[in-house]
Protein backbone atom coordinates (compact mmCIF):
# COMPACT_ATOMS: atom_id res chain seq x y z
CA UNK A 1 0.00 0.00 0.00
CA UNK A 2 1.54 3.39 -1.00
CA UNK A 3 2.21 5.92 1.49
CA UNK A 4 2.18 8.46 -0.47
CA UNK A 5 -0.70 11.14 0.35
CA UNK A 6 -4.27 10.30 -1.36
CA UNK A 7 -5.36 13.62 -3.24
CA UNK A 8 -8.46 13.62 -5.39
CA UNK A 9 -8.01 15.63 -8.48
CA UNK A 10 -11.72 15.70 -10.46
CA UNK A 11 -12.32 15.63 -13.93
CA UNK A 12 -15.41 17.80 -15.62
CA UNK A 13 -16.07 17.45 -19.21
CA UNK A 14 -13.98 20.70 -20.59
CA UNK A 15 -11.41 20.10 -17.87
CA UNK A 16 -7.84 19.90 -19.68
CA UNK A 17 -5.39 20.98 -16.52
CA UNK A 18 -6.08 17.66 -14.53
CA UNK A 19 -3.55 15.45 -16.43
CA UNK A 20 -0.90 18.40 -15.21
CA UNK A 21 -2.48 18.78 -11.49
CA UNK A 22 -2.22 15.58 -11.02
CA UNK A 23 1.39 14.80 -12.26
CA UNK A 24 2.48 17.88 -10.24
CA UNK A 25 1.02 16.45 -7.22
CA UNK A 26 2.93 13.29 -7.60
CA UNK A 27 6.24 14.55 -8.36
CA UNK A 28 5.88 16.76 -4.71
CA UNK A 29 5.16 13.43 -2.77
CA UNK A 30 1.28 12.68 -3.10
CA UNK A 31 -0.79 10.04 -4.84
CA UNK A 32 -3.14 11.67 -7.41
CA UNK A 33 -6.51 10.20 -7.19
CA UNK A 34 -8.54 10.87 -10.52
CA UNK A 35 -12.43 11.19 -9.89
CA UNK A 36 -15.15 11.51 -12.46
CA UNK A 37 -17.68 14.24 -11.65
CA UNK A 38 -20.43 12.43 -12.09
CA UNK A 39 -18.91 10.18 -8.93
CA UNK A 40 -21.07 10.70 -6.17
CA UNK A 41 -18.55 9.82 -3.41
CA UNK A 42 -14.83 10.36 -3.04
CA UNK A 43 -12.69 7.39 -2.72
CA UNK A 44 -11.70 5.68 0.62
CA UNK A 45 -8.95 7.39 2.26
CA UNK A 46 -8.48 10.24 -0.14
CA UNK A 47 -7.57 13.28 2.46
CA UNK A 48 -7.71 16.59 -0.09
CA UNK A 49 -9.50 18.11 -3.19
CA UNK A 50 -8.19 19.40 -6.37
CA UNK A 51 -10.45 20.81 -8.96
CA UNK A 52 -8.31 21.60 -11.84
CA UNK A 53 -8.40 24.39 -14.48
CA UNK A 54 -10.34 24.08 -17.88
CA UNK A 55 -13.65 24.53 -19.05
CA UNK A 56 -16.26 22.60 -17.46
CA UNK A 57 -18.85 21.73 -19.34
CA UNK A 58 -17.79 24.19 -21.92
CA UNK A 59 -18.55 27.04 -19.68
CA UNK A 60 -21.96 27.36 -21.27
CA UNK A 61 -23.55 29.08 -19.05
CA UNK A 62 -21.30 31.06 -16.47
CA UNK A 63 -17.87 29.52 -15.29
CA UNK A 64 -18.21 26.68 -12.47
CA UNK A 65 -22.05 27.38 -12.97
CA UNK A 66 -23.12 23.50 -14.31
CA UNK A 67 -19.75 21.88 -12.40
CA UNK A 68 -21.03 23.07 -8.97
CA UNK A 69 -24.59 20.93 -9.39
CA UNK A 70 -22.11 17.76 -10.27
CA UNK A 71 -23.09 14.69 -8.40
CA UNK A 72 -19.26 15.04 -7.21
CA UNK A 73 -19.83 18.32 -5.81
CA UNK A 74 -22.09 17.28 -3.21
CA UNK A 75 -19.08 14.89 -1.55
CA UNK A 76 -16.75 18.05 -2.08
CA UNK A 77 -19.04 20.06 0.03
CA UNK A 78 -19.38 17.36 2.89
CA UNK A 79 -15.58 17.15 2.15
CA UNK A 80 -14.97 20.70 3.24
CA UNK A 81 -17.31 21.62 5.53
CA UNK A 82 -15.31 18.23 7.60
CA UNK A 83 -12.41 20.41 7.28
CA UNK A 84 -10.77 18.51 4.68
CA UNK A 85 -8.62 20.58 2.49
CA UNK A 86 -9.57 21.83 -0.98
CA UNK A 87 -7.72 23.42 -3.89
CA UNK A 88 -9.82 25.13 -6.54
CA UNK A 89 -7.49 26.54 -9.35
CA UNK A 90 -8.81 28.91 -12.25
CA UNK A 91 -11.83 26.96 -13.36
CA UNK A 92 -12.15 25.50 -9.78
CA UNK A 93 -11.78 28.75 -8.66
CA UNK A 94 -14.62 29.51 -10.44
CA UNK A 95 -16.85 26.36 -9.44
CA UNK A 96 -16.24 27.34 -5.67
CA UNK A 97 -17.20 30.83 -6.09
CA UNK A 98 -20.77 29.54 -7.78
CA UNK A 99 -21.09 26.48 -5.12
CA UNK A 100 -21.01 28.78 -2.34
CA UNK A 101 -17.94 27.72 -0.73
CA UNK A 102 -16.12 31.02 -1.53
CA UNK A 103 -17.27 34.51 -1.69
CA UNK A 104 -17.95 37.05 -5.23
CA UNK A 105 -17.56 35.76 -8.81
CA UNK A 106 -15.42 35.57 -11.62
CA UNK A 107 -15.89 38.09 -14.47
CA UNK A 108 -14.64 38.36 -17.73
CA UNK A 109 -11.07 40.05 -18.10
CA UNK A 110 -11.11 43.91 -17.56
CA UNK A 111 -9.29 44.22 -20.97
CA UNK A 112 -12.21 41.55 -22.46
CA UNK A 113 -9.11 39.50 -23.33
CA UNK A 114 -7.49 36.25 -23.29
CA UNK A 115 -4.47 36.37 -20.55
CA UNK A 116 -1.66 33.79 -20.81
CA UNK A 117 1.55 35.27 -18.96
CA UNK A 118 3.36 34.91 -15.66
CA UNK A 119 2.63 37.03 -12.91
CA UNK A 120 3.84 37.92 -9.95
CA UNK A 121 1.62 37.50 -6.77
CA UNK A 122 2.15 38.52 -2.99
CA UNK A 123 1.38 36.44 0.08
CA UNK A 124 -1.23 38.11 2.19
CA UNK A 125 -1.11 35.41 4.60
CA UNK A 126 0.92 32.84 5.50
CA UNK A 127 -1.39 30.78 8.52
CA UNK A 128 -3.43 28.81 5.68
CA UNK A 129 -2.74 25.22 5.12
CA UNK A 130 -1.66 26.38 1.42
CA UNK A 131 0.81 29.00 2.69
CA UNK A 132 1.97 27.66 5.68
CA UNK A 133 5.23 27.19 4.24
CA UNK A 134 5.54 31.06 3.08
CA UNK A 135 5.99 34.48 5.15
CA UNK A 136 3.64 37.49 4.33
CA UNK A 137 5.09 39.46 1.44
CA UNK A 138 6.70 36.12 -0.14
CA UNK A 139 6.09 37.00 -3.86
CA UNK A 140 5.56 34.00 -6.48
CA UNK A 141 5.52 33.84 -10.06
CA UNK A 142 3.23 31.74 -11.12
CA UNK A 143 1.41 31.43 -14.97
CA UNK A 144 -2.23 32.56 -15.19
CA UNK A 145 -3.99 32.01 -18.38
CA UNK A 146 -7.78 32.56 -18.60
CA UNK A 147 -10.43 34.86 -20.32
CA UNK A 148 -12.63 35.03 -17.04
CA UNK A 149 -10.26 35.87 -13.91
CA UNK A 150 -11.89 39.15 -12.71
CA UNK A 151 -13.09 38.35 -9.22
CA UNK A 152 -16.01 40.92 -8.52
CA UNK A 153 -17.96 41.56 -5.02
CA UNK A 154 -20.35 44.48 -3.80
CA UNK A 155 -18.66 46.88 -1.74
CA UNK A 156 -20.63 45.37 1.04
CA UNK A 157 -18.81 41.44 0.70
CA UNK A 158 -15.94 43.22 -0.27
CA UNK A 159 -15.44 44.69 3.06
CA UNK A 160 -16.66 41.87 4.67
CA UNK A 161 -13.87 39.39 2.96
CA UNK A 162 -10.89 42.48 3.60
CA UNK A 163 -12.28 42.51 7.35
CA UNK A 164 -11.97 38.41 7.77
CA UNK A 165 -8.72 38.31 6.05
CA UNK A 166 -10.04 36.01 3.57
CA UNK A 167 -7.14 37.26 0.75
CA UNK A 168 -4.38 34.81 0.57
CA UNK A 169 -2.69 36.18 -2.73
CA UNK A 170 -2.62 39.40 -4.15
CA UNK A 171 -1.18 40.64 -7.74
CA UNK A 172 1.32 43.16 -7.80
CA UNK A 173 -0.36 44.56 -10.72
CA UNK A 174 -3.63 44.56 -12.34
CA UNK A 175 -3.47 41.69 -14.20
CA UNK A 176 -7.64 41.20 -15.22
CA UNK A 177 -9.51 43.68 -13.31
CA UNK A 178 -9.70 41.77 -10.06
CA UNK A 179 -11.32 44.00 -7.12
CA UNK A 180 -8.48 44.78 -4.75
CA UNK A 181 -5.68 42.72 -6.72
CA UNK A 182 -7.62 39.26 -5.62
CA UNK A 183 -5.70 36.05 -6.99
CA UNK A 184 -5.95 34.05 -4.23
CA UNK A 185 -8.89 33.61 -1.67
CA UNK A 186 -9.45 31.16 1.46
CA UNK A 187 -12.73 30.34 3.32
CA UNK A 188 -14.04 31.69 6.61
CA UNK A 189 -13.04 28.17 8.06
CA UNK A 190 -9.80 28.48 6.23
CA UNK A 191 -9.59 24.53 4.49
CA UNK A 192 -10.61 25.85 1.34
CA UNK A 193 -8.99 28.03 -1.44
CA UNK A 194 -9.33 29.35 -4.72
CA UNK A 195 -6.74 31.08 -7.28
CA UNK A 196 -6.16 32.05 -10.41
CA UNK A 197 -2.75 31.60 -11.08
CA UNK A 198 -1.57 27.78 -11.96
CA UNK A 199 0.50 26.31 -9.20
CA UNK A 200 0.88 22.95 -11.06
CA UNK A 201 2.47 24.90 -14.18
CA UNK A 202 4.85 26.20 -11.91
CA UNK A 203 6.53 23.49 -10.50
CA UNK A 204 9.36 22.53 -12.54
CA UNK A 205 12.49 24.71 -13.20
CA UNK A 206 13.30 23.43 -16.60
CA UNK A 207 9.54 24.66 -17.35
CA UNK A 208 9.50 27.93 -15.88
CA UNK A 209 9.26 29.24 -12.43
CA UNK A 210 8.70 27.15 -9.84
CA UNK A 211 6.30 29.54 -7.65
CA UNK A 212 3.77 26.69 -7.74
CA UNK A 213 5.98 24.41 -5.33
CA UNK A 214 5.27 26.01 -2.12
CA UNK A 215 1.23 25.84 -2.41
CA UNK A 216 1.38 22.62 -3.45
CA UNK A 217 3.65 21.54 -0.86
CA UNK A 218 1.34 23.52 1.68
CA UNK A 219 -1.63 20.96 0.34
CA UNK A 220 0.00 17.77 0.24
CA UNK A 221 1.46 18.18 3.83
CA UNK A 222 -1.94 19.56 5.15
CA UNK A 223 -3.33 15.99 3.46
CA UNK A 224 -0.84 14.03 4.94
CA UNK A 225 -1.13 15.87 8.18
CA UNK A 226 -5.22 15.01 7.89
CA UNK A 227 -4.46 11.20 7.26
CA UNK A 228 -1.92 10.37 10.14
CA UNK A 229 -4.58 12.15 12.44
CA UNK A 230 -7.21 10.10 11.21
CA UNK A 231 -5.51 6.56 11.49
Amino acid sequence: MSTRPRIAVVTFPGSNDDGDAALALESLGAEPVRVWHADPRLPERVGGVVLPGGFSYGDYLRCGAIARVAPVMRAVREFAADGGPVLGICNGFQILCEAGLLPGVLRMNRQLEFVCCDVDVVVERADTPFTAGLEVGDRLEIPVKHGEGNWFADEQLYAAVEERGQVVLRYTEDVNGSLGRVAALVSESGNVMGLMPHPEHAVDPLLGPTGGVPILEGLVAAVRERLAVSV
